[in-house]
């Protein structure tokens, strides 16, 4: 009994805001223009952020972060003084690492310059690993750390639950993932990859401290949480990809299933932003497991055989690098352009189907009927083009 007092005490404080402000003031981060005398009871639901009154002297003089607001809520954040330029470069780099911006570059790079059948199979994780963790945000419910005495640094998933950080999960389980998959398959010292892996992890988990969006506990739940479905998960990995590539009802299965998924996360908890991004994951996924399976029956981009592994790392020269940038550039250029098209055309369609005003476009996302749809077919067609479409118009470029 007392070996679980004591563990509870101990989770209550990796719990604790106040954990999260000493990291702030320990690594000179970032902290409020004024101290306030707020205690921890007077703190807004869901560690909202309060307005502060004013300003000193010398806060004036030093460099104060403009509000920041969520997209989709509107929410606003506090101003804060950034102490250390470095860190909160650093920090902002790491938690980018797993926001919207970095996957829709990264795995492309990867698909598109490196190995397609990692990327795709990374993917896999991905989608699987950030699903069950925002599901799981919903069913515990908790709230993120409170402000005061937390500085939220970033407000776009303050809407969200706080338990586990899927940021955590996502950040050990892509560059570990990442890591198992490759080792063996490309030719490069296992150190230097496990490095790579750890140091990634690390600084993506440190990031959602430092931003005050989770508490220590958060994070540490979210990697422990990470490695327990990649456990399971890794080893049938084969057995979904050959399925999805292969079987004549793929097509039917990974349409119907992610949206069966999607919509019963719509019924876990109210509104918020974690809603949208579950459904626009599950989209990305199906249309990148449809893409393979279209791509298996037309004869493109086929896997390498066991004869032509491993791999050798390439020299590294301009050309290498000008023509990886410029597939790049242009593959995401096309990506935005299918967004930019299907979401002018999905939301109105949406709205006039479920009957939905669509005037304020905020607003009518907040219904069930129209943010699943919009995000999974949004997203599917971006996961589709991202292995079918965008190396489909690379081989015409290349030929002409």
């Amino acid at each position: 009994t007392q070996g679980l007092l004591r563990m509870g005490l101990y989770l209550r404080y990796l719990q604790d805001p106040h954990l999260v402000a000493r990291f702030h003031s320990t690594s000179d981060g970032c902290r409020s223009p004024r101290k306030r005398k707020h205690d921890m009871e007077d703190a807004p639901p869901n560690g909202a952020a309060l307005s502060p009154g004013g300003e000193s002297v010398a806060v004036r003089r030093s460099t104060l972060k403009p509000l920041r607001r969520n997209s989709l809520t509107g929410e606003a954040g506090q101003e804060f003084v950034i102490e250390n330029r470095f860190l909160f470069y650093l920090f902002t780099f790491g938690t980018e690492l797993g926001n919207e911006l970095f996957y829709i570059t990264f795995f492309p790079f990867i698909m598109w310059n490196v190995d397609a059948f990692v990327s795709r199979r990374l993917i896999m994780v991905w989608v699987w690993v950030m699903y069950v963790g925002q599901c799981t945000k919903d069913v515990i419910g908790w709230p993120r750390p409170a402000s005061p005495p937390v500085v939220k640094v970033e407000m776009f998933y303050n809407s969200e639950y706080s338990m586990p950080s899927t940021h955590a999960m996502s950040g050990t389980a892509i560059p570990f993932s990442l890591f198992f998959m490759t080792h063996g398959r490309w030719e490069y010292p296992y150190t230097l990859g496990f490095s790579l892996a750890l140091c990634w992890c690390l600084l993506v988990c440190s990031s959602r401290i430092y931003m005050g969006m989770h508490s220590v506990l958060d994070v540490i739940a979210g990697i422990l949480y990470s490695i327990l479905i990649l456990f399971f998960f890794l080893p049938a990995l084969d057995m979904i990809d050959s399925f999805n590539l292969s079987c004549r009802y793929a097509p039917l299965v990974i349409v119907f299933i992610p949206l069966a998924l999607a919509l019963f996360s719509f019924t876990l908890d109210t509104w918020s932003t974690s809603r949208g991004d579950t459904a626009q994951i599950l989209g990305v996924g199906a249309g990148v497991a449809l893409a393979s399976h279209v791509n298996q029956l037309l004869g493109l981009m086929p896997d390498l055989t066991a004869d032509q592994l491993p791999l050798m790392m390439p020299t590294v020269s301009g050309g290498l690098v000008c023509g990886a940038m410029l597939r790049l550039v242009l593959g995401v250029i096309v990506l935005v352009a299918i967004r930019a098209m299907m979401k002018t055309v999905t939301i109105p369609l949406v709205c006039w189907l479920f009957k939905v005003p669509s005037s304020d476009v905020r607003k009518a996302r907040q219904h069930v009927e129209v943010e699943l749809p919009y995000r999974y077919i949004v997203y599917g067609t971006m996961g589709f083009s991202v292995l079918f479409l965008v190396p489909l118009l690379f081989t015409y470029v290349e030929n002409s």
